[in-house]
Protein backbone atom coordinates (compact mmCIF):
# COMPACT_ATOMS: atom_id res chain seq x y z
CA UNK A 1 0.00 0.00 0.00
CA UNK A 2 1.39 3.16 -0.80
CA UNK A 3 1.80 5.58 2.13
CA UNK A 4 -0.17 8.41 0.14
CA UNK A 5 -2.93 6.29 1.48
CA UNK A 6 -2.54 5.56 4.86
CA UNK A 7 -1.89 9.85 5.35
CA UNK A 8 -5.13 10.36 4.27
CA UNK A 9 -4.46 11.07 0.49
CA UNK A 10 -7.63 10.82 -1.38
CA UNK A 11 -6.64 10.52 -4.44
CA UNK A 12 -3.40 8.02 -3.44
CA UNK A 13 -0.55 11.04 -5.46
CA UNK A 14 2.75 11.08 -3.08
CA UNK A 15 3.41 15.12 -3.34
CA UNK A 16 5.67 14.90 -6.26
CA UNK A 17 2.83 13.27 -8.36
CA UNK A 18 0.36 15.69 -7.42
CA UNK A 19 2.99 18.46 -8.29
CA UNK A 20 3.48 16.58 -11.83
CA UNK A 21 -0.15 15.82 -12.42
CA UNK A 22 -0.85 19.62 -11.46
CA UNK A 23 2.13 20.94 -14.28
CA UNK A 24 0.83 18.34 -16.74
CA UNK A 25 -2.76 20.16 -16.35
CA UNK A 26 -1.74 24.00 -16.48
CA UNK A 27 0.16 23.26 -20.00
CA UNK A 28 -2.86 21.01 -21.32
CA UNK A 29 -5.38 24.27 -20.62
CA UNK A 30 -2.62 26.47 -21.95
CA UNK A 31 -2.47 24.68 -25.07
CA UNK A 32 -5.93 24.38 -25.31
CA UNK A 33 -6.55 27.81 -24.67
CA UNK A 34 -3.30 28.68 -27.35
CA UNK A 35 -5.67 26.20 -30.13
CA UNK A 36 -9.03 27.21 -29.01
CA UNK A 37 -10.01 24.37 -27.44
CA UNK A 38 -9.04 22.10 -29.95
CA UNK A 39 -6.18 19.84 -30.34
CA UNK A 40 -5.50 18.21 -33.78
CA UNK A 41 -3.83 14.77 -34.07
CA UNK A 42 -0.59 16.72 -35.44
CA UNK A 43 -0.88 19.23 -32.56
CA UNK A 44 0.14 16.04 -30.17
CA UNK A 45 3.83 16.31 -30.63
CA UNK A 46 4.45 20.21 -29.62
CA UNK A 47 1.94 19.54 -26.94
CA UNK A 48 4.01 16.59 -25.21
CA UNK A 49 7.54 18.77 -26.03
CA UNK A 50 5.82 21.68 -24.12
CA UNK A 51 4.13 19.48 -21.25
CA UNK A 52 8.07 17.96 -21.27
CA UNK A 53 9.37 21.07 -20.74
CA UNK A 54 6.88 21.72 -17.93
CA UNK A 55 7.82 18.73 -16.04
CA UNK A 56 11.00 18.91 -16.36
CA UNK A 57 10.83 22.59 -14.99
CA UNK A 58 9.22 21.67 -11.45
CA UNK A 59 11.68 18.70 -11.42
CA UNK A 60 14.62 21.14 -11.61
CA UNK A 61 13.16 23.90 -9.09
CA UNK A 62 12.42 21.28 -6.68
CA UNK A 63 16.41 19.94 -7.13
CA UNK A 64 17.50 23.44 -5.43
CA UNK A 65 14.99 22.59 -2.36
Amino acid sequence: MDDAYVVGDPDGLSPLQAEIRDAVARELHAQFALRADRLDLADLPEVAYQITLRVDGLLTGRRGR
